[in-house]
C-alpha cells in the first residue's frame, strides 16, 4: 500500500515551481489551481523571494496547489491506499481523497492562509520553534512552564513549539537538557489558541461546502485515526487550525494500515526526513523536480 503526504507550511522555497511549469500539464494544473485563489501563485512560486513566499497568506496556498499538480502527476491514474497532509497539507490531502475538488480545496485554504495571517496579526507577537531532541516528557514539562503549545509532535524526536514570542526567546535560551532549539520563521503561533478567530472564519466557509466521503483511508492530523466521513473530515480540519497536529500519531497509523512505501508530493522532503526516523525501513520518494517523476512512477507502479 503506497501512502501519499502532502508537506504543510516551511516546505515552500523560492522559485520551487520553475522546473515543473516546463510541463505542460502540470503547468495547465497550476494555472487553473492559482485561478481559485486571490494570488498569482504561478508568479510567487517562480519569481517572489522567500520573504514574500514565508507569508501565510501566499505559502499556505502555494503548498496546497504545489502538492495537487505533482501529485495528480505522479499517480496518472493509479489510486494510493492513504493519503495524509501535515497542517495546511490536509487541504490537499482531502481533495486527493475525494472529500473536496480541487478547486473547493484552493478556495478553502485561501480563506484559511487569510484568517490564520489576520488572526497573527491581531494578536501579541508570537511565534514558534522547533525543539530537536531531549526526553519528550522532561520536553513537554518545560513548554508547560513556559506557557507554550506543543503544536506540533511531529514524531522522531521532534516537537515545535508555539505561543508568546518571549516564551519561545525564553525556550531558545534555556533548553530542555540535551535538546536543541531552533527558532522558526513564521508568522505567528499556529495550531494554538491564538488561532481561535481563524477557526470561525474557516467554519463560515466550509459550511458552504458539501463534501463527499474519502474514497482511500485519509488520516487526520487531530489523533492519527482514519477520518469515517466527508463531514468528519471537514469539521476536523476546521479545528485543526487551533489545535496541535499529532504527526507522529499518523506516522504510526500509517504501520498499523500496513504501508509499504511513501511518496511525499512537492515540494517533498520533510516528511520523507520524517519518516526516516519514524517509518524506518519504508521505501520512500519525495517529489522535489520533475526529475523525481520516474522514480515516483516506479513506486507507485509497485505499490498502489
Amino acid at each position: 500500500m503506497i501512502a501519499v503526504l502532502c508537506p504543510g507550511q516551511g516546505a515552500q522555497t523560492p522559485g520551487m515551481l520553475k522546473p515543473w511549469l516546463e510541463l505542460p500539464e502540470v503547468a495547465a494544473s497550476l494555472t487553473t489551481l492559482s485561478e481559485a485563489t486571490d494570488a498569482d501563485l504561478l508568479s510567487h512560486g517562480t519569481d517572489s523571494d522567500a520573504d514574500t513566499i514565508r507569508d501565510t497568506a501566499i505559502a499556505q496556498p502555494l503548498l496546497v496547489a504545489t502538492a495537487l499538480a505533482t501529485a495528480r502527476a505522479a499517480l496518472g491514474d493509479a489510486t494510493p491506499g492513504l493519503v495524509a497532509g501535515h497542517s495546511v497539507g490536509e487541504l490537499g490531502a482531502a481533495a486527493l481523497a475525494g472529500v473536496v475538488t480541487d478547486a473547493e480545496a484552493m478556495r478553502l485554504v485561501t480563506v484559511r492562509a487569510n484568517a490564520m495571517a489576520q488572526a497573527a496579526s491581531d494578536a501579541e507577537p508570537t511565534s514558534m520553534a522547533a525543539v530537536l531532541g531531549g526526553v519528550e516528557d522532561e520536553v513537554l514539562a518545560r513548554l508547560d512552564q513556559l506557557g507554550l503549545t506543543p503544536a506540533n509532535m511531529n514524531g522522531g524526536g521532534q516537537i515545535v513549539a508555539a505561543g508568546a514570542a518571549a516564551a519561545i526567546e525564553a525556550l531558545v535560551a534555556d533548553a530542555p537538557a540535551r535538546a536543541r532549539v531552533i527558532p522558526l520563521q513564521v508568522a505567528g503561533a499556529f495550531h494554538t489558541s491564538y488561532m481561535a478567530p481563524a477557526v470561525a472564519a474557516l467554519e463560515t466557509a466550509a459550511s458552504a461546502l458539501t463534501p463527499s466521503d474519502p474514497r482511500v483511508t485519509l488520516l487526520s492530523n487531530a489523533d492519527g485515526a482514519p477520518v469515517a466521513s466527508g463531514a468528519d473530515a471537514i469539521t476536523r480540519i476546521v479545528k485543526q487550525v487551533a489545535s496541535p497536529v499529532r504527526w507522529d500519531l499518523c506516522q504510526a497509523r500509517m504501520l498499523d494500515e500496513g504501508v509499504t512505501a511513501i511518496l511525499e508530493v512537492a515540494p517533498g522532503g520533510v516528511l520523507t526526513g520524517l519518516a526516516k526516523r519514524g517509518l524506518k525501513g519504508i521505501p520512500a520518494v519525495a517529489l522535489k523536480t520533475p526529475d523525481d517523476l520516474d522514480a515516483a512512477h516506479q513506486l507507485v507502479k509497485e505499490h498502489a
